[in-house]
């Protein structure tokens, strides 16, 4: 059976042994927050508002639009696993073309993730369009 999410994966071996294989440079893995990023925040304690929260638009439209290129879109969220029905629910029900969703992502912010694969983070500021390149300052490990 296809898998989206695995049939475009590259398998990589270092020596002798095999190690996690790597999308392809056109593909890209992404993981997007849903509360306050493409919807209301809406916090685990009110629960209830997502039966009337809409999606922004600009956001569904964009993220749909990367599916279709053939990107994996995977939604995280801060919110619990007994949430997982209605926020799956939501998400269908606004048409979000997804591969996954993740829940329990830690609560609070000043995340900072750290990973043996490239990572790049993209702070959602009110709108969502296609992403450009930018020159930035950001926090490495010393070499």
């Amino acid at each position: 059976m296809k898998n989206k999410m695995t049939d475009n994966l590259i398998p990589l071996k270092e020596g002798d042994r095999t190690i996690s294989p790597v999308l392809p440079d056109d593909i890209k893995n992404y993981l997007i927050d849903i509360d306050g990023t493409i919807t209301d925040d809406v916090p685990n304690e009110e629960p209830e508002r997502m039966a009337t929260c809409l999606p922004f638009p600009d956001a569904l439209a964009t993220l749909n639009k990367w599916h279709d290129e053939g990107h994996i879109i995977t939604f995280f969220t801060s919110r619990t696993e007994e949430h997982r029905e209605v926020t799956e629910t939501w998400l269908n029900k606004h048409g979000f073309q997804y591969h996954g969703l993740l829940m329990n992502k830690p609560r609070g912010g000043n995340y900072h993730w750290v990973d043996n694969h490239l990572v790049r983070a993209t702070r959602y500021d009110g709108k969502f369009t296609d992403l450009i390149e930018k020159e930035t300052t950001i926090q490495v490990f010393e070499s």
